[in-house]
């Protein structure tokens, strides 16, 4: 049927109606008062999310776009960093450094497993000449489905005394919390199209005083992505450039439904659709790619399918059901499918979800399931809670 068709994949995620609507008024214009006023009210908006009193910049780019920030406008070319890999994206971000010039040394962990805060301590602890100038780390990694101790990794960084926390968030803002000032996060990256409810186009980076100082001895080139400029504008209620102003509308629209629902309700939303997919995936007989309850993200949930090619999976419930689901990445390409739960997803989406992969798993040849078992598995979760 026509436009139908329902997201279930970690980003883009789908859209409220209203957010949508406040997508086509008639722009205006980013010098005007009347978007002073709008910006205004997002900036404090983005503060109450990301549990800060810092800065919270608005760039019009993509989760990419707002990590090269995060990295060029803090950093000199040879600079010591540690990356701490344990999926496509956090490998990225690695492959980010190395092309600026940084010295990048990889911590790594087995993709489907979380990081040790452990191996990053001892890396900062061997650094008795202060030479580490940032520890990155993804928080929720997208590709595998796992999240990272992140307030035991930036413990271990500020007791270093030095580095920078520069941490990738873009599935994980508005997902799980991220308490920036509690845990002393330096600089936090994030997009719209995940847990904000938005389409893509608008990034995040909040920034903090310690971060700051290193800006103004970073010395790798920038100049659309300098901070600097949008941290002057941003005082005034504006921006450096010509900002994705109808985003911003929407933004407006997405924060203020946010506030309403509040943000341990959205945080206890997405564990208990998380807890809800993994028990149904493993009432249904399949497998989970990150098997530690304790490490699951909240955001995906990654599903081994075999014996079930994971394409034809994915493309049976989309021809049948109008339900998209992502595939695997890289190593993971063809092997597993990534159930998107995060952003406006609400209890029927994951009950939805479930019933279609539960038709047609038996059109795949998976029968080693009770009919029923994974809708039962996740109603008992969801009626729980």
């Amino acid at each position: 049927m026509k436009d139908k068709l329902m997201l279930m994949i970690p980003g883009p995620t789908p859209v409220p109606e209203s957010v949508l609507s406040a997508l086509g008024r008639h722009p205006m214009g980013h010098r005007s008062a009347d978007f002073s006023k709008i910006m205004a009210q997002v900036l404090t908006d983005l503060k109450w999310l990301h549990q800060t009193t810092n800065d919270v910049l608005v760039l019009t780019a993509s989760g990419t776009g707002t990590m090269e920030a995060s990295i060029v406008n803090f950093l000199s070319p040879g600079d010591r960093v540690l990356v701490c890999c344990n999926g496509k994206f956090a490998e990225r971000w690695a492959d980010m450094c190395d092309a600026f010039g940084l010295a990048a040394e990889r911590i790594s962990a087995p993709w489907g497993k979380a990081l040790d805060p452990e191996a990053v301590r001892a890396a900062l602890e061997a650094d008795t000449t202060k030479q580490i100038k940032a520890v990155i780390i993804t928080h929720s990694e997208t590709s595998t489905g796992v999240i990272n101790d992140l307030e035991s990794i930036s413990r271990h960084i500020k007791a270093h005394g030095t580095a920078l926390s520069v941490v990738d968030a873009v599935t994980s803002l508005g997902a799980a919390s991220v308490p920036i000032d509690e845990w002393e996060l330096d600089v936090v990256a994030s997009a719209s199209q995940k847990g904000y409810m938005m389409p893509p186009g608008l990034g995040f980076v909040s920034v903090s005083a310690k971060a700051w100082d290193a800006y103004k001895v970073a010395k790798l080139p920038k100049f659309y992505l300098d901070l600097g400029k949008y941290r002057a504008e941003a005082i005034q209620n504006t921006t450096p450039f010509t900002p994705a102003i109808n985003l911003v509308f929407g933004l407006q629209v997405a924060l203020e439904m946010m506030k309403q629902e509040g943000l341990e309700a959205i945080f206890a939303r997405h564990h208990r659709h998380k807890i809800a997919t993994r028990a149904a995936i493993r009432a249904l007989g399949l497998s989970l790619y990150a098997q530690d309850d304790a490490v699951a993200s909240p955001a995906i949930t990654a599903v081994v399918t075999a014996p079930v090619e994971a394409e034809k999976l994915r493309s049976y419930l989309r021809q049948r059901f109008d339900i998209a689901l992502a595939g695997g990445q890289d190593e993971l390409e063809g092997k597993i499918v990534r159930i998107g739960h995060l952003g406006f997803v609400c209890d029927r989406d994951i009950l939805t979800a479930i019933s279609a992969l539960e038709a047609v798993l038996p059109e795949l040849g998976h029968t080693a399931f009770t009919p029923g078992a994974g809708v039962s598995a996740a109603c008992k979760v969801l009626t729980a809670s």
